[in-house]
């Protein structure tokens, strides 16, 4: 058990890097880095230099490789052999979307995050093999495991659709949404897999847990949708200064900001019941400190202009917040509590 344990804790670890990594790309503007989806401009280790993206007559190609052409990407049909002119009868314009260029950094940001991503396939794959062959005994744990491996199938799949859409909007924030579901039935999982708690909740405190469970859930889509908004303003601020960019936000900005105040207050009365109460005030701690850091994040980055090195700390901090509370919901036997209400 204790071996399964450590693998449900590494595919944890795992799923955080790739939400970071995803932060990152977004951060640099680096989503199209790679244009095609699961391989990198047609290879499994993408170029570094744009020449190798360049039709010359002494190169030969592999079917499926791309090339730079009158600005516009083109497949090969088959294996190219080298030859004195282009011949376009062996290719063809790629056409799931019309973004055709090339930049080095972009291109293995996103590369970088692909490979964590399909990475984490790896220890799912040992976690549900691991309890499928207990199901009998374990159906519980095999049924978050099968919800997990198929929660990261879609996230796979929704990576291709976002890629093949050129960055669709809407698609991006059910990509977040689907990244902390996973996250919280990897931590469900986690605590079955552990030794029971002594430790009760009473019902006040799982509601408060389950209210800022909630508004948290609620904050980080908010903020995927200013996220969303900040990078339409990159695109046609027409030079605006960044430090202006938060008067041209739309309202969701300023609610996501008022929220916050909601979660503030939901963490200090977590953090005063479990003074008052047997729980252990350690989680809450945790709780509250991980709000107040992350409001405090999102203070300079409403005062400073947005800088992109901060946004991926802002939702790091929300994303092990959801994390935190949804492990003290599972691991202190909080149903038990809501049954007995």
């Amino acid at each position: 058990m204790k071996a399964l344990r450590r693998w449900v804790l590494i595919e944890i670890v795992l799923i955080h890097l790739v939400v970071l990594a995803g932060s990152v790309v977004r951060m640099t503007g680096s989503g199209m880095g790679c244009p095609d989806w699961p391989k990198c401009f047609g290879h499994l280790i993408p170029p570094t230099q744009l020449d190798e993206l360049i039709w010359a007559p002494e190169k030969s190609f592999k079917t499926g490789q791309m090339i730079l052409h009158e600005e516009r990407l083109w497949v090969a049909r088959q294996d190219v052999t080298p030859a004195e002119q282009l011949d376009l009868s062996l290719w063809k314009v790629y056409t799931k979307h019309d973004y055709a260029l090339f930049n080095p950094f972009h291109t293995w940001t996103e590369y970088i995050n692909r490979l964590l991503g399909a990475l984490s396939g790896i220890p799912m794959l040992v976690i549900f093999g691991m309890i499928a062959v207990r199901t009998r005994a374990r159906p519980a744990e095999f049924l978050l495991a099968l919800a997990a491996l198929l929660l990261l199938g879609f996230e796979a799949w929704l990576g291709k659709v976002v890629v093949d859409g050129n960055l669709i909007p809407g698609h991006i924030t059910l990509h977040m949404l689907g990244a902390l579901l996973l996250i919280g039935v990897l931590y469900l999982l986690y605590a079955r897999l552990a030794p029971l708690s002594d430790t009760r909740l009473d019902r006040g405190t799982v509601m408060a847990l389950l209210v800022l469970l909630a508004l948290v859930l609620g904050q980080i889509l908010l903020g995927t949708q200013v996220r969303e908004a900040v990078d339409l303003l990159g695109k046609t601020s027409g030079g605006l200064p960044r430090q202006s960019w938060v008067e041209a936000l739309p309202k969701v900005f300023f609610i996501h900001r008022s929220f916050s105040w909601l979660l503030l207050i939901g963490s200090a009365y977590l953090f005063w019941r479990a003074r008052k109460s047997k729980w252990k005030d350690s989680r809450a701690r945790i709780v509250l400190g991980l709000c107040v850091l992350n409001i405090g994040v999102g203070v300079v980055l409403a005062n400073t202009g947005l800088p992109p090195a901060l946004q991926p700390v802002h939702l790091m901090l929300a994303v092990l917040l959801f994390g935190a509370l949804v492990r003290a919901l599972a691991a202190e036997r909080a149903w038990t509590a809501l049954r007995s209400a």
